[in-house]
């Protein structure tokens, strides 16, 4: 299987020359104690636990899967001892307040720590993950007293959290959901009805876990404005914090999935199970919105964490497979047959997946910054500070979790290919990762989906083109500065095309939406890839530059061999993967009539 080694280089060339990190840190009012030092101690530790202690268990953990027994779920041998070392470590709080008994440092922290978890065992690292959700979900919208006896364990990691949405009947569609919420007399509620598809919905590493639920109250409007939010846990927690007498919220079965078999995935029955309201009445879906982007986040990591694990282990592999000549010659004259490194569509293969994995890198920590804002102006309480963060960074979610998780599954059927017939085979690993990157383009909202709250919500309906205006304002101002500069200039010269091309298009397409409606669906899938493709390419721009001054100033932490290759995948990228851009420009803008004419009936003939 592939054997994992954290990518600190590539990860400390983003965080302190292309970011500048340490400038960032300071300026925030929950960064005084991530300095320098602390950062790379953090980065450092982190990437030992991951290699030692998860990335063993990766592939043992997905050939035994989770066992179901009466309610209860026992996670693959070793899960345990991992969880409690993470827990021993502190790392679950790593992100959050200090009177909770984190460590409060800013939220970009737990951004690097997920990244290197997720890379080495992403069944794992579902169980801690949700319940950074949960724990966000409650920090912003539960009261104090909810906030006292729920965060501390939360934090610590001794409880675990989940979100509670899809039903049977309804997924996406949150205005179907059926579970219901009855006052009780004490100020409780008492929830019943069924969710399914509940990752780490039961499990044996922690001694509680945390629902929060989406239920309807029993005067409750119909849709989605009659949803409202609840904190229902496993056990109910007595008045000095410990756990207390089990609720009726029972698991009844777990999923048999195609990947991620190390994660349960549970259908969890509420009887009448107690619960708390958090947030406003009939308000839950916006409240749930912050448990949403944090999962899109950390799923958008999911296809980064993919594209990175299958391109070490093939990188691995096609330096060592041997096969054939070389078409410009012998490599390896001494040898059989040269390695199938030295082969042209092998190299397109392993660039393709560095190109994404570093890039997409690059996207979630550009996105990192903007999220220790947004958090930032809640711990603040500066609720404009928030909105703005929240809207900048709103705005590039669906295309880091709609486009990444693409791009991440791409890469790992790359991953596949280079080991050829090796590839399928188990004892590789290589056909797990492309089994466990098969997800990350369904759960929390398909591509379609994540696509059509892009183009439809965040572009056309709340800012009317102006949050691609912002954004391709920042690309263009980087084309104008490097349009001089021989080495850069063709950079320059293609994102300033493209940055002027995106708005074209999006004022096409919302003109086009004042007459068929059905453009904005038709037009959306091509118009998030486009948008991930022209974002990929600024940051593989920035990247390059950045490269190009370090060798030209001989200043930088990394050998000159680094920054030649940040230079040469940057122009792979650019040779190679951007041109798919102009595919999805050409298909975006035609009639959507081709997509919807025909009728359901005409689909097939038998």
């Amino acid at each position: 299987m592939p054997v994992y080694k954290a990518p600190l280089r590539d990860m400390r060339f983003l965080i302190n020359e292309v970011f500048d990190y340490p400038k960032h840190y300071a300026g925030l009012s929950n960064g005084k104690d991530a300095d320098p030092d602390t950062v790379n101690s953090i980065l450092d530790e982190c990437a030992r636990f991951c290699e030692e202690v998860l990335a063993p268990i990766n592939l043992p953990g997905d050939a035994e899967g989770c066992h179901f027994d009466n309610g209860e779920v026992r996670t693959p041998r070793g899960f345990k001892d991992a969880y409690d070392q993470y827990v021993a470590g502190g790392w679950q709080g790593l992100s959050h307040p200090a009177e909770y008994g984190g460590q409060g440092l800013p939220m970009s922290m737990g951004l690097f720590k997920s990244e290197m978890m997720g890379t080495a065992n992403w069944s794992f690292t579902m169980y801690p993950g949700l319940s950074l959700g949960a724990m966000n979900t409650i920090m912003q919208y539960a009261g104090p007293e909810l906030l006292k006896v729920y965060m501390p364990p939360l934090v610590e990691g001794r409880w675990t959290g989940t979100m509670c949405l899809t039903e049977p009947q309804c997924g996406t569609d949150l205005g179907q959901v059926k579970t219901r919420a009855e006052p009780r007399a004490d100020g409780t509620y008492a929830l019943t009805g069924t969710k399914i598809f509940i990752s780490a919905g039961e499990h044996d590493l922690a001694e509680n876990i945390v629902h929060v639920v989406l239920a309807r109250l029993p005067d409750a409007p119909a849709g989605t404005r009659g949803i409202s939010l609840f904190v229902v846990p496993k056990f109910l927690p007595n008045a000095d914090g410990t756990v207390g007498e089990r609720n009726p919220v029972v698991c009844a079965s777990i999923e048999h999935k195609m990947g991620i078999k190390a994660s349960a995935t549970a259908v969890l029955n509420f009887d009448s199970a107690v619960g708390h309201m958090i947030g406003e009445p009939n308000q839950g879906l916006e409240a749930m919105f912050t448990f949403m982007n944090t999962a899109r986040i950390g799923t958008a990591t999911q296809g980064v964490c993919h594209a990175e694990l299958s391109f070490q282990g093939a990188l691995a592999y096609a330096k060592d497979r041997r096969s054939m000549r070389a078409l410009s010659g012998k490599k390896e004259p001494d040898e059989v047959a040269d390695s199938i490194i030295h082969h042209a569509d092998v190299r397109r293969m392993l660039l393709t997946q560095k190109a994404v994995a570093e890039g997409g890198r690059a996207m979630l920590y550009f996105a990192g910054q903007y999220a220790d804002h947004m958090v930032n102006g809640i711990l603040e309480n500066d609720e404009a500070k928030y909105k703005r963060w929240d809207d900048k960074l709103g705005f590039l979610t669906p295309i880091l979790k709609g486009f990444l998780t693409e791009m991440g599954l791409e890469a790992a059927n790359h991953g596949m290919q280079v080991f050829g017939g090796h590839g399928y085979i188990a004892e590789h690993g290589m056909e797990q990762i492309a089994r466990d990157a098969r997800i990350a383009t369904l759960y929390e909202g398909t591509t379609g989906i994540q696509a059509l709250d892009l183009l439809g919500r965040k572009v056309l309906l709340q800012t009317r083109g102006k949050a691609v205006r912002e954004f391709t304002g920042m690309i263009a101002k980087f084309a104008m500065e490097h349009m001089t500069h021989a080495k850069l200039r063709r950079y320059a010269t293609d994102l300033a095309k493209l940055a002027a091309e995106w708005n074209v298009l999006t004022v096409r397409i919302m003109l086009a939406a004042r007459k068929d409606r059905d453009v904005v669906s038709a037009a959306s899938h091509h118009f998030l890839m486009y948008s991930g493709y022209v974002v990929m390419a600024y940051f593989w721009a920035l990247q390059a530059a950045v490269a190009s001054q370090k060798l030209a100033q001989e200043n930088g932490s990394e050998s000159a061999a680094f920054y030649k290759a940040k230079i040469a995948t940057a122009r792979f990228y650019f040779d190679h993967l951007l041109p798919r851009a102009k595919a999805h420009a050409s298909a975006m803008t035609k009639p959507g009539k081709s997509l919807t004419k025909l009728a359901p009936e005409h689909f097939a003939f038998h």
